[in-house]
């Protein structure tokens, strides 16, 4: 592994990059490369002109190459700090248990002032972090009712425990393919 921090840390953030900027990472080194190349030949043969229109790509090659890895660079620090904002705020609403969104943002940037300027990606993840909350909780009441309805009705095939269930408790209704899954698995298990 290389010695240097600053190769080290934009190996790791090339690696972590998506596809796409990997992949148009590499065409500025190829034509740096071939450039370079060329540039050594017209020095070699004396061209001149071939020399400064070759070292006028250079320099933007160069400057391509540079760019290209500062956009990397850039990617990788906005992802990371979405990961970041993403668990401080989910440990936040956790502790909370508050469920307004524009007071746990408020309480969230008073609390970390430093992600201020973030206001808006910690507004969106917090409707996430919230919706998946509430997702967790109707899932888990979810298997509670079922797990009792299917005590009570053991003798009953799957389709009429999904059927009788869902007329039994209307609010499930849109959740019938969970109900079904689960259903299998605890009458699997008996």
């Amino acid at each position: 592994m290389p010695r240097s921090g600053r190769l080290r840390s934009f190996i790791r953030e090339y690696n972590e990059s998506q596809k796409t900027k990997r992949m148009s990472f590499i065409p500025p080194y190829i034509i740096l490369v071939i450039e370079f190349a060329l540039f050594l030949y017209a020095f070699i043969e004396r061209e001149i002109i071939v020399m400064i229109l070759t070292s006028i790509l250079l320099v933007i090659s160069i400057i391509e190459a540079v760019l290209v890895s500062k956009e990397v660079h850039e990617e990788y620090v906005r992802i990371n700090c979405d990961r970041i904002i993403t668990i401080k705020l989910d440990d936040f609403i956790t502790e909370t248990k508050e469920i307004n969104v524009k007071r746990i943002v408020e309480s969230f940037i008073d609390k970390y002032p430093e992600y201020a300027p973030n206001r808006n990606d910690i507004y969106r993840t917090t409707c996430q972090i919230l919706e998946t909350h509430k997702q967790e909780k109707i899932e888990k009441i979810l298997t509670g009712e079922l797990e009792k309805f299917i005590k009570k009705n053991k003798k009953m095939t799957v389709d009429e425990i999904v059927n009788s269930f869902l007329s039994k408790f209307q609010k499930y209704k849109k959740y019938r393919s969970e109900v079904y899954e689960k259903t299998c698995k605890i009458k699997g298990e008996e």
